[in-house]
């Protein structure tokens, strides 16, 4: 074997789309044993792979058909199953979806959609509660996710900062995550440190929701991205595979980017041109990882200008100063402002302008211009909007109740609004 038995097998569970559960099922061995042949080597409880076991595994990851028939059979059972992050029903990573699971949680959240838009009603979680612990600065992820349990009759606790935690009293991330464990029914947890939300999901076996980990991922979000793009593509009569992509701004430092390039890889043929400051490009990890798939194009530049020549859909994202450890703003200037005038220089009548905000709109911010506030092709509004059927998808599903929304729903007994905003067309008509 010329690699190490344990990138062997990560690259095998990696191309089969298992977890290890679900992994050492399928080749027949005990869970603890998988995971002792993963260990480092040098690790005291470190085993060795028996041969036989190396040759089996070979002759899967070799043979396409046995190759598809491995993977086909973990495609059953419940999506939280699928999905599940070490065995837990828990969402920390893009990393826990194909292409195929991704789209199934996407055909839930069309089932949300009546709820999200005030026209039914589900109570399918009443008597729940979600623990919403963000211990890093939030308004939209933490009102969203909390307005997603609500609309499926669940309740809400929250708490906002560090310094108004236990944890600032010396608290240990374990003892915080098993006590709230005791208290509600789900988590979702946002930290700046990347890492400390996989530490949290360790510590116990409800459901855990990574709201965002430092500059490490921010899976809900891609997936809202990903449904909304999806969803622009499916109005325009354009399809994702072979689309072209412009990420733009902080893609070092810019978690929401991280997840979603991940996860848009899982498709096949796309042109990705990543437009970063110096300095601020999206990390090699990451662009390995993409590139792994095959079949996409992948492109860096540090200039706005040919960066969003011919692009389908432009995804800005504001610089994350907060976490700079010495960055110097090098190009950051006012030339690499998203606004009306490069859109309409660069790109075609059916782009789609999206942003994961907050943008900075104040002046000589250089974020996403709100010159672009009246034009049709700016998404903002519709991608925030989509991140409610899609984070009532994810409790659904993960919480194991997404069978019993349909017949559940009942009409709304209020009257709602038919534009959210005074300047919207009807919930996404677009004129």
């Amino acid at each position: 074997m010329s690699v190490s038995q344990q990138v062997f097998l990560r690259d095998a569970m990696r191309r089969l789309n298992l977890t290890r559960d679900v992994f050492a099922a399928r080749i027949g061995v005990k869970r603890r044993a998988l995971d002792t042949w993963l260990l480092p080597e040098g690790s005291q409880e470190a085993r060795n792979m028996p041969e036989v076991v190396g040759r089996f595994v070979t002759e899967i990851v070799e043979n396409e058909s046995l190759l598809q028939k491995y993977a086909q059979s973990a495609q059953s059972g419940p999506l939280r199953q699928r999905i599940a992050a070490d065995g837990k029903h828990q969402l920390l990573s893009v990393d826990q979806f194909s292409r195929e699971s991704v789209e199934e949680l996407f055909r839930i959240a069309d089932l949300m959609q009546p709820i999200a838009r005030r026209q039914k009603v589900s109570r399918v979680l009443e008597g729940a509660v979600l623990g919403n612990l963000f211990f890093e600065a939030s308004t939209r992820t933490r009102v969203s996710f909390g307005a997603a349990f609500c609309r499926l009759g669940g309740s809400v606790c929250d708490t906002t900062g560090f310094t108004f935690s236990s944890m600032a009293k010396g608290e240990s991330i374990y003892d915080t995550s098993r006590v709230l464990s005791g208290y509600v029914d789900a988590m979702v947890i946002r930290h700046p440190d990347q890492g400390s939300v996989a530490e949290f999901a360790r510590a116990t076996n409800i459901p855990v929701v990574n709201g965002g980990d430092g500059p490490g991922e921010h899976p809900s979000q891609a997936l809202l991205d990903l449904y909304t793009i999806l969803t622009e593509f499916s109005r325009l009569g354009k399809l994702l595979d072979g689309a072209h992509i412009a990420l733009v701004g902080d893609l070092k430092y810019g978690r929401t980017v991280h997840s979603l390039i991940k996860l848009l890889a899982l498709y096949r043929g796309l042109k990705f041109t990543l437009v970063a400051p110096k300095g601020l490009e999206m990390p090699d990890y990451i662009l390995e990882q993409v590139g792994r798939h095959g079949g996409h194009v992948i492109e860096q530049t540090h200039s706005l200008e040919e960066g969003l020549v011919g692009a389908d859909v432009i995804y800005a994202t504001r610089v994350q100063k907060e976490r700079f450890s010495g960055e110097d703003l090098e190009g950051y200037s006012a030339d690499f402002q998203v606004n009306k005038a490069i859109v309409d220089q660069c790109c075609g009548p059916d782009v789609i302008v999206m942003h994961p905000l907050p943008r900075d709109s104040r002046e000589g911010a250089n974020d996403l211009s709100v010159d672009l506030n009246d034009d049709p092709r700016l998404a903002i509004f519709r991608q925030t909007d989509n991140g409610i059927p899609v984070r009532m998808a994810i409790f659904a599903v993960l919480l194991g109740v997404e069978g019993l929304v349909q017949h559940s729903l009942r009409d709304v007994t209020w009257s709602p609004p038919s534009h959210i905003g005074p300047d919207d067309s009807i919930f996404h008509g677009i004129d």
